[in-house]
């Protein structure tokens, strides 16, 4: 597998691969309204991490796999078409990463690209000071994502076009700071 940043001229495929991923590996997790929904409102490509440079590609045989990518901005999900976008940065001192937007190609699913992806996304991430990262599940991403050591917080429900979408909030300490206190040996 090969890992590579986004550029503008993948999105189009990026959009195909997104909508086939959530409607080929959602079912039994949301119906299809509830697919095409989000589909329409909150799947896809966010711009604002192809121009950082933090939304990734991975590549197996010169076949696009996934993707999914890392941010320091504040908005935590999204594509371009979400409303709820929040685009200023945040600090890693206090802040958590954002692992964003990911999804495997149906024919790749169960094979490893979400996990190096991850590996990738958290690596680079640590690697800009972030001690923490969050993101918001979908209900078939749940079960990946606590494999890896991500902690779910209460579901919430997003309301587009009068369907209701579940997603679920997760959190994952991603670097410790090494602890410089000095012990002592009292005995």
């Amino acid at each position: 597998m090969r890992i590579r940043a986004a550029t503008p001229a993948d999105i189009p495929v990026l959009e195909q691969l997104i909508a086939a991923s959530a409607r080929q590996l959602s079912i039994g997790h949301y119906g299809e309204a509830e697919t095409e929904a989000a589909i329409a409102h909150v799947f896809g490509v966010d711009s604002e991490l192809v121009e950082d440079g933090t939304y990734l590609i991975v590549e197996s045989d010169g076949r696009l796999a996934g993707c999914g990518g890392w941010s320091r901005r504040a908005t935590l999900f999204g594509s371009d078409r979400f409303a709820a976008r929040a685009s200023g940065y945040v600090d890693p001192a206090v802040a958590p990463a954002k692992i964003r937007a990911f999804f495997v190609a149906p024919e790749f699913a169960r094979r490893g690209v979400g996990t190096v992806l991850l590996q990738a996304c958290e690596d680079a991430a640590v690697a800009a000071g972030f001690t923490s990262a969050e993101l918001m599940a979908t209900l078939p991403g749940v079960p990946f994502y606590e494999a890896r050591g991500y902690v779910a917080g209460s579901a919430i429900t997003q309301i587009y076009d009068g369907v209701g979408v579940r997603f679920v909030p997760m959190h994952k300490l991603i670097h410790q700071q090494e602890d410089t206190r000095a012990y002592t040996d009292n005995g």
